[in-house]
């Protein structure tokens, strides 16, 4: 049970890397380099921007579904930590 919750946790922390680099694109195109760089090092910095600006850049979808896998992969993972007796 928990190798089925860890790889949820794992393919659901994938398609959140994807829409990081999506709003990390649309951060360099709006702000610049300097800013798509600090982006890069610091996620919480895009994530913050990406909600900020979401009316702006027309990401509402992509902003709610980042949302929704940093949640649920913090529960998928800490469910399989639970299940495998850690």
């Amino acid at each position: 049970m928990a190798t089925i919750f860890g790889l949820l946790g794992t393919l659901v922390g994938l398609g959140s890397l994807i829409l990081f680099i999506m709003v990390v694109i649309k951060l360099f195109q709006q702000k610049g380099v300097l800013h798509g760089i600090l982006g890069i090092i610091c996620s919480i910095y895009t994530f913050i921007w990406g909600w900020m600006n979401v009316e702006r850049n027309d990401n509402r979808q992509v902003m709610l579904a980042w949302t929704a896998c940093i949640i649920a992969g913090i529960v998928f993972n800490i469910l399989s930590a639970v299940f495998a007796g850690g």
